[in-house]
């Protein structure tokens, strides 16, 4: 659920400004003015580059190396001296818009963290109006949830490590008669925090007292001192 940040949305919105303003002043500068809609294009072609990915807290982020933009429109525009020394300054402005891009992410990470914190279940379980449960293993009991209680919980329930020797042998046991299942229900349509940008599983434990939230870089573990499954009849 959630691939929308609202926090990265606002840097790069943000980051552009300041891209249209240094190309305004640039503009402005020129004796000859160039059309704008070529200094537009020109700016976009000078932003391909050859870069490397790197992850930094579970943000994927482009560094530029090479400015590949910027050469081929130096092979293209060279034939006419003038005309490449006209829109040279904007090529370059596109190849370091990429940087002006990155700082923008850099910026927003911290931003994110401190908005969102993915260690707190109130981020990766916001609302629970149209959430459903379903059965997702034969020990599974008929069971409803009890939104009341989740919703009073979702703001106190902290993390807590749910790896036990006991958890193992009871999930791993070589004797199938012995196998358990503890998070035999899933929690459907349990919205994470709007504009978080998550996309989240949630699974609940046997006795409705432990949520399990797997997010594509982690798994985190939460219990809560009242079940949150009403027995059906």
């Amino acid at each position: 659920m959630g691939d929308w940040n609202v926090i990265e949305s606002i840097a790069t919105y943000l980051a552009w400004i300041v891209i249209g303003i240094i190309a305004f002043h640039m503009y402005r500068k020129h004796a000859v003015k160039p059309k704008i809609w070529k200094v537009i294009i020109v700016i976009l072609i000078g932003l391909f580059s050859f870069s490397f990915k790197w992850n930094v807290f579970n943000t994927m982020v482009q560094i530029s190396v090479l400015p590949l933009g910027v050469w081929f429109l130096y092979f293209f525009l060279n034939k006419k001296k003038d005309r490449w020394k006209k829109y040279r300054p904007f090529a370059w402005l596109g190849f370091f818009a990429n940087f002006i891009i990155l700082l923008s992410t850099f910026i927003a990470i911290p931003v994110n963290h401190l908005i969102y914190p993915e260690n707190e279940l109130s981020t990766l379980i916001s609302s629970v109006e149209n959430a459903s449960l379903i059965n997702i293993h034969p020990s599974a009991k008929e069971s409803f949830l009890i939104d009341e209680n989740l919703l009073k919980e979702i703001h106190s329930l902290k993390q807590k490590e749910f790896f036990s020797d006991e958890w193992y042998n009871e999930t791993y046991s070589t004797e199938s008669n012995k196998r358990k299942e503890r998070f035999p229900y899933m929690l459907m349509n349990a919205s994470p925090k709007w504009g978080s940008g998550l996309s989240t599983t949630v699974y609940l434990e046997s006795d409705g007292k432990g949520v399990l939230v797997l997010t594509p870089n982690k798994q985190l573990y939460f219990h809560s001192e009242h079940s949150l499954l009403e027995e059906g009849k």
